[in-house]
């Protein structure tokens, strides 16, 4: 049954929006367009007391993080799915930890108000998240954004002011740091030191243009280099070196361009040598245009 109702719905979304496009190392994630908005599909048969019950992986969450998104859920006989936006809630997930099994577990009550549940987050209202034409809000939110042009720095400030709003400690090189443009953000702190554990490639992390670490902890969450005019494959190399010196820390690399070099990163990233590696599955890239509206989304959580 959940095959069914999910492949309905994927035929649904073609008829409505063209070719969907599965994304790598996922059964559930897809994309719309080229960037245009990027779906979760989870599906629950609906159980006793009127509850549905769903497993968000965190890993599939992270792929959400910057780009317009939708987590929907599907369950028997609906009339309507459920289309709640992703960056309305990431603050909400960033707030509570998965399951050991790396999932977050929620749950959608069906009763005279819809209510979406987050294990260790609590309860939200949802009654007016049903329906296709959310996904056409954000799909054409993100088409009238004005294309701009951003400098390296730039580019740097917000993914800085980005990690800072979510509660990160922020590392960026030490000589960039006065480059940082405080007219498009709020002025945030920088990180003193590195974790003393990766003093083997200590000099490539000190090169990387925005690490984002776990507040007071040396786990680091997320790498971002700008490639503004700098070769692609010279950050995906960097990025190697860190993820062979630790592979089970796995955060999120993201290499970050203007969209006409989308081209040459997926070139080189299906490299032998990033394939082997496994770099291939965790590194994805980012637009400049992708960065900015991440920024406005999160922007009026500022204080």
């Amino acid at each position: 049954m959940a095959n069914l109702i999910k492949d309905s719905f994927l035929e649904e979304l073609s008829k409505r929006y063209g070719h969907i496009k599965k994304l790598e190392n996922t059964k559930s994630l897809f994309e719309i367009g080229e960037g245009g908005a990027r779906i979760y599909i989870r599906y629950s048969k609906v159980h006793t007391r009127n509850q549905t019950f769903y497993g968000l992986r965190e890993e599939d969450l992270q792929k959400l993080e910057g780009f317009p998104s939708i987590i929907c859920f599907l369950w028997d006989d609906q009339k309507e799915p459920l289309m709640i936006p992703f960056s309305e809630y990431e603050e909400v997930f960033h707030s509570t930890s998965p399951a050991s099994d790396g999932q977050y577990k929620v749950m959608v009550y069906l009763e005279d108000v819809t209510e979406f549940y987050v294990a260790g987050a609590g309860r939200f209202n949802v009654e007016d998240r049903f329906g296709l034409d959310k996904l056409d809000t954000i799909i054409d939110e993100a088409k009238l954004k004005p294309i701009q042009d951003f400098s390296h720095s730039q580019i740097q400030t917000f993914l800085g002011a980005i990690g800072a709003i979510k509660g990160y400690d922020i590392w960026i090189p030490q000589n960039d740091r006065s480059k940082m443009d405080w007219s498009l953000t709020n002025k945030y702190d920088f990180r003193d030191k590195l974790p003393p554990e990766f003093s083997n490639v200590q000099d490539i992390l000190q090169e990387i243009d925005v690490i984002w670490l776990d507040r007071g902890s040396n786990r680091i969450r997320a790498l971002y280099e700008v490639e503004h005019s700098t070769p692609i494959y010279s950050g995906l190399l960097r990025f190697n070196d860190i993820h062979l010196v630790a592979p089970n820390l796995k955060p999120r690399f993201s290499i970050v361009s203007n969209d006409i070099r989308r081209s040459l990163f997926v070139k080189q990233i299906k490299r032998p040598t990033f394939q082997a590696s496994g770099l291939s599955e965790l590194c994805i890239f980012f637009e400049y245009a992708n960065v900015a509206g991440w920024f406005s989304r999160v922007k009026p959580r500022m204080a």
